[in-house]
């Protein structure tokens, strides 16, 4: 997502995002990071490292489901976008006494490869640049900001509508698994808890 902008870009160390990198995609790792959501779900970002390349997937995740959905995969199948900016600015705030990534900023950059919404609105800019600059991005990071919401080149940014029958936000892009109801398969209590997690307040 970063083509074009180095790591001092995002106010790191070339030697120090070299050393991360080999982290991430180290095949024994296989790191995996939480994202806690309110009513039980969580979403899980795995780095799938193989001999050859590494993957990033995303899995909407809850204790009494018996399968997990894929909001986004970036191996050679190509699966997203996943979320919608509105979704995503509510999942920005983690829930009281959650354990894994609650700071603000992280989760919104953590999750933001999810994201491929052509109609991003101005708070979005707003919020990605802050969120780098507490990073320890400079603090003139909008073209950086700009380029991010351009959506994964994988799949970019699509255009989503809701529909209030389905009570879900639906993409229109090929390769995104939100072209259908998301947690239609959930009984009606997980539904419900799903939709409050991914609603703007």
């Amino acid at each position: 997502m970063s083509e074009g902008f180095g790591p001092d870009a995002f106010g790191s160390d070339v030697g120090d995002a070299d050393v991360m990198l080999d982290r991430l995609h180290d095949p024994p790792e296989w790191p995996v990071f939480t994202v806690p959501l309110v009513g039980g779900f969580t979403i899980v970002m795995h780095f799938n490292s193989g001999e050859e390349f590494t993957t990033t997937d995303y899995f909407l995740t809850h204790p009494d489901c018996s399968q997990d959905l894929v909001l986004a995969s970036d191996d050679q199948d190509r699966i997203g976008p996943g979320l919608c900016w509105p979704e995503l600015a509510a999942l920005v705030e983690a829930p009281p006494g959650a354990s894994g990534v609650t700071d603000p900023h992280v989760r919104l950059l953590v999750l933001l490869p999810v994201l491929g919404d052509a109609a991003v609105p101005a708070e979005a800019m707003t919020a990605v640049v802050r969120a780098l600059v507490a990073q320890g991005a400079p603090e003139a990071s909008e073209a950086l900001a700009r380029h991010l919401l351009q959506g994964h080149p994988m799949w970019g940014a699509e255009g989503w509508w809701f529909d209030e029958d389905e009570r879900s936000w639906l993409c229109e892009g090929d390769h995104s698994p939100r072209r259908v109801p998301l947690g239609d398969h959930l009984p009606p209590q997980q539904w419900t808890a799903l939709e409050a997690c991914l609603t703007p307040h």
